[in-house]
C-alpha cells in the first residue's frame, strides 16, 4: 500500500472515533504575522519542452532547494498570470501529483497563464511550523509560498505578478489559509475536497491523525499543542471575514460511488484499489463536504459571495478533481484577467 493509501485509512479510522464529537466554537480570529524573510533565489530551470519546465528555488528559511513543476503559457509575449496548484497530503513526493494524475497539461494548451506546481511539503499543512520537526524536517511553506518564491518566478517566467491558487485535500483548507495570511496575494482561490476548520475538535484531530498517525511527525511543532491559539490563527472558517473580496470556489462531493468509479473506467496510475477508493475515499470525502456546507454557510452569514459546486456523487480521487479544476477555472480566469 502507498503512504496515501495509509493515510486514507488513519483519516477514516480518526473520523469513526469523532463522529459523535461536538463542535467548539471559536472566537474571530486575526492572522499570525509573517515573519521577516529573505527573497528566494533561482537555482536553475530544466527545460522539459517547449512549454514544460522544472524550475529549481532556493528558500532561506527552509535552507533548501525546491522544485517546481512549471506549464508555460500559449502566448509568452507579453507578461501572464500564474495560477499555483499545491498537491495533497502526498505532496507531489510519491508520484501523485497534477501533472501525471490528471490532463492539465493538455487543458491548460491553449490559455495563457503560468501554472506552477511546487513538488514537496509532505504532510506540511502548507504552512509555517513552529519548530523543526523530527521526522518531517522544517516547514515553512507559508514563508516560502507568499513571500520567497513568487518575486523569483515573476522574474523567472516573465510574470505580471497577478496570481491564484488552488489545492486539493489537505492543500484545499491550506489554500484558503494562505489567501488569509497573505491579503492581495490571491485574486482566486479554488478549494477541492478540503476541511477548512482546523481549530474545532475533529478539525483538529483529524490534522493529528494525517500527520502522527500518517508520517509520524508531531503537530504541536507545527500550531502547537491542541487548543493553542495557533489553530485558530490557521483557520480559515473563523478568518472567513478576511476572504472578502477574493473571488472564491470550493468544491466537494458526497462521497457516493459516481462515474470514476465504475467497472472498466480507466483511473489515473497508481490509484488505490477500487474498493478502497469507494469504502475509505467515498468516507473522506463524505467529511469534507459536511466541511464544505459549513463553510458556505459561514460565507453566506457573513456576506461574502463564493461559487460551491456540490456533486451527487463522487468519491475523494484525481478524476473528480481534474473536473473540479475545469469547473473552476472560469472563476480563476476571470480573477486573474485571463482570456
Amino acid at each position: 500500500m502507498t503512504r496515501i493509501g495509509s493515510l486514507f485509512f488513519a483519516i477514516a479510522s480518526a473520523v469513526v472515533v469523532l463522529a459523535g464529537s461536538p463542535l467548539a466554537g471559536s472566537p474571530l480570529a486575526t492572522a499570525e504575522p509573517i515573519a521577516s524573510a529573505q527573497v528566494g533565489s533561482l537555482d536553475r530551470i530544466e527545460e522539459i519542452g517547449d512549454r514544460r519546465w522544472d524550475v529549481f528555488v532556493y528558500s532561506p528559511s527552509m535552507d533548501e532547494v525546491i522544485k517546481l513543476q512549471v506549464l508555460r503559457p500559449r502566448d509568452t509575449s507579453m507578461a501572464r498570470p500564474t495560477l499555483y496548484l499545491l498537491n495533497g497530503a502526498g505532496a507531489g513526493e510519491d508520484g501523485a501529483n497534477w501533472i501525471r494524475q490528471t490532463d492539465i497539461v493538455d487543458f491548460f494548451a491553449d490559455k495563457d497563464v503560468n501554472v506552477v506546481i511546487p513538488v514537496g511539503g509532505y504532510l506540511s499543512y502548507y504552512t509555517d511550523w513552529r519548530s523543526q520537526d523530527p521526522v518531517l524536517g522544517r516547514n515553512m511553506w507559508q514563508t516560502f509560498l507568499t513571500r520567497e518564491l513568487p518575486p523569483v518566478l515573476d522574474d523567472a517566467l516573465g510574470a505580471n505578478g497577478v496570481n491564484a491558487i488552488g489545492g486539493l485535500s489537505m492543500s484545499a483548507g491550506s489554500v484558503l489559509d494562505l489567501a488569509v495570511q497573505a491579503p492581495g496575494l490571491y485574486r482566486g482561490v479554488a478549494s477541492y475536497s478540503g476541511c477548512a476548520m482546523t481549530s474545532d475538535p475533529i478539525g483538529q484531530a483529524l490534522i493529528r491523525i494525517v500527520v502522527e498517525g500518517g508520517g509520524k511527525g508531531d503537530t504541536r511543532n507545527m500550531w502547537g499543542p491542541p487548543g493553542d491559539p495557533a489553530w485558530a490563527l490557521h483557520d480559515p472558517y473563523v478568518n472567513a471575514d478576511k476572504l472578502r473580496g477574493t473571488a472564491l470556489f470550493i468544491s466537494s462531493a458526497t462521497g457516493l460511488p459516481g462515474p470514476y468509479e465504475m467497472p472498466g473506467v480507466s483511473r489515473p496510475t497508481g490509484s488505490p484499489p477500487l474498493q478502497d477508493q469507494i469504502a475509505v475515499g467515498g468516507f473522506i470525502e463524505s467529511v469534507t463536504n459536511y466541511c464544505s456546507h459549513r463553510l458556505q454557510q459561514r460565507l453566506s452569514d457573513l456576506g461574502i459571495p463564493a461559487q460551491f459546486d456540490f456533486r451527487p456523487t463522487g468519491t475523494h480521487s484525481w478524476l473528480y478533481w481534474q473536473d473540479a479544476l475545469r469547473t473552476s477555472w472560469p472563476v480563476l480566469s476571470a480573477a486573474m484577467g485571463v482570456d
